[in-house]
């Protein structure tokens, strides 16, 4: 029992500390973000923030059209024979 216990803490270690040490980025983003350039906010990050705007936007669209095509089919339901 001892064992897993230590396994255990263990395992809390290696997820808690990092082997390697991140760059701290956000005043970068800071000065990108704060910049009046007149773009707004969701599209300041670049292409990549664009595609993902794009992409979100087709998708909630689609479920969109989706959700009232399935709510006029079960509003007039087929008729049997």
């Amino acid at each position: 029992m001892k064992s897993l216990l230590a396994s255990r803490v263990g395992s809390f270690r290696f997820f808690s500390t990092s082997g390697r040490q991140l760059k701290n980025r956000v005043p970068e983003y800071q000065k990108l973000f704060q910049e009046d350039n007149g773009l707004p906010v969701h599209l300041k990050g670049g292409t990549t923030d664009a595609l993902l705007y794009r992409f979100t936007m087709s998708l909630s669209l689609f479920g969109a059209a989706l959700s009232v095509f399935e709510l006029v089919r079960a509003a007039f339901p087929r008729k049997n024979k």
